[in-house]
């Protein structure tokens, strides 16, 4: 069964950084990602990450963010730079077995195979 599992999230205030951890109990995927949703508000893709390493960004946070992975680690990671206020909700780290080149695209995903619990992400100003 697979599992993934956030760390990382915390209160921060704006213009600050944190990086955000997902450990996976297997690598094998063909796309990863980062997820997000604010209270009230429908969740969107911020980052993938496809199985060649190319990272595609929505672009509320392009040049903020930056998804990346340790394969030998079995490790996701999203570095969340310069925090905004509208940056606030939960994270949720993301993998499928099927989504691969083109289609592992944040701006186009709408959902993957397997979702970790998430993790709270609140930026104060």
């Amino acid at each position: 069964q697979v599992q993934l599992v956030e760390s990382g999230g915390t209160s921060v205030q704006a213009g600050g950084s944190l990086r955000l951890s997902c450990a996976a109990s297997e690598f094998t995927f063909t796309c990863m990602g980062w997820f997000r949703q604010a209270q009230g508000k429908g969740r969107e893709a911020v980052a993938t990450i496809d199985s060649d390493g190319n990272a595609v960004y929505i672009d509320s946070v392009k040049g903020r963010f930056t998804i990346s992975k340790d394969n030998a680690e079995n490790t996701l990671y999203l570095q969340m730079n310069d925090l905004k206020p509208e940056d606030t909700a939960t994270y949720y780290c993301t993998a499928d077995s099927f989504l691969a080149g083109r289609y592992c695209d944040a701006p186009r995903v709408t959902n993957m195979d397997y979702w970790g619990k998430g993790t709270l992400v609140a930026i104060s100003s």
